[in-house]
């Protein structure tokens, strides 16, 4: 019966010794972004909508950074978008810069690029 004991405790000590809390879920996705730019008229005016893009691309970023196991950096993006969006005028104001040379050196940053033919 002690073998038994001994047998089941050698098999069940690595399952519980890597066992680890689970992570806290990334605060991003409990913002409701969506829900959020609905209520704002600011944000839902024509002019603005560069800057609705960016408050989902930083939501988009937070996710990823969260699953790549980084939830710290997920949590910081999840406050910043928390200040933006408690202020939308200042999101506005701060996001949408309209320079053409930044936003073509944004779209050529953004592009794949391929190894060179040989």
């Amino acid at each position: 019966m002690r073998a038994l004991f001994v047998l089941a405790g050698c098999l069940l000590a690595p399952a519980l010794a890597s066992a680890q809390p689970a992570p806290a879920a990334c605060p991003v996705a409990g913002l409701r972004l969506e829900d959020e730019i609905a209520k704002a008229p600011q944000l839902r005016e024509p002019a603005n909508e560069q800057t609705v893009r960016d408050l989902r691309t930083l939501r988009d970023a937070g996710i990823v950074l969260d699953a790549f196991g980084y939830p710290a950096e997920c949590a910081r993006v999840a406050a910043i978008l928390r200040d933006l969006l408690d202020n939308p005028r200042k999101a506005i104001g701060q996001g949408g810069d309209t320079d053409e040379d930044k936003a073509e050196a944004i779209e050529e940053s953004r592009a794949p690029k391929s190894p060179g033919k040989k």
